[in-house]
C-alpha cells in the first residue's frame, strides 16, 4: 500500500488537532471546575526558558496548516508574531486550523511532492524537498508543540491521560 504526503501529513495533523481541541476543552473545564483562571493557563510554562501555552498552540498551527502553506509557497520560517490570546483565542486557533486543513484535498497537498522548501531564520537558509520539510522537520515541531501544550494542561492539574493525546486512531473497519 502507498502512503501519500497527504496521509502522513494532513493526515496526521487531523488525527491530533481534534485531541487538542479536547484537552483545551478539559482545561477549560478544569478551570470552571477549581476557579482556576484560565489566563494563567494561557501563560504557563513548564521551564522559565519555555514558551507558554499560548506559543504552543500557535505553533501547532504554525508547523500544520502553516507548513502546508510553505510547501506551497516555497519558503517556511519562525512562526509569524504571537498575537494577543485568551483562552477562547486558543480553541479558535485550534478550530480554525482543523477547518482549514479539512478543506486541504489530498490531490492538492499531493502535489507539492519534489517541491524545493526552504526554510529561512535571519539570513540562514535550509533547503529540503516539501518531503524532506515535512517529514525531517515540520512533522516533529508540530508533535512537539502538541505534546508541550498537553503537558503544560497536566501540569496544572488538568485531569487528562494518553488517550487524551492520542486522538481518534485509525483502527481497520
Amino acid at each position: 500500500m502507498a502512503i501519500s504526503i497527504y496521509d502522513v501529513t494532513v493526515g496526521r495533523y487531523l488525527q491530533i488537532i481534534p485531541a487538542v481541541a479536547a484537552f483545551l476543552d478539559k482545561g477549560a473545564a478544569h478551570c470552571a471546575e477549581t476557579g482556576t483562571d484560565s489566563a494563567e493557563l494561557v501563560a504557563t510554562r513548564l521551564f522559565p526558558d519555555m514558551l507558554p501555552l499560548a506559543f504552543q498552540i500557535w505553533s501547532v498551527r504554525h508547523h500544520s496548516l502553516g507548513a502546508i502553506q510553505g510547501c506551497k509557497s516555497g519558503v517556511f520560517g519562525p512562526p509569524p508574531p504571537l498575537p494577543e490570546l485568551d483562552y477562547a483565542g486558543l480553541q479558535k486557533v485550534v478550530a480554525d486550523t482543523r477547518a482549514e486543513l479539512t478543506a486541504l484535498t489530498p490531490d492538492e497537498v499531493n502535489r507539492l511532492g519534489g517541491r524545493d522548501v526552504v526554510f529561512q531564520i535571519g539570513e540562514r537558509k535550509m533547503p529540503f524537498t516539501a518531503e524532506g520539510f515535512l517529514l525531517s522537520f515540520s512533522l516533529p515541531n508540530f508533535f512537539f508543540h502538541s505534546a508541550t501544550a498537553y503537558d503544560i494542561l497536566r501540569s496544572k492539574g488538568v485531569k487528562l491521560g494518553k488517550r487524551d493525546f492520542m486522538g481518534k486512531m485509525r483502527m481497520k473497519a
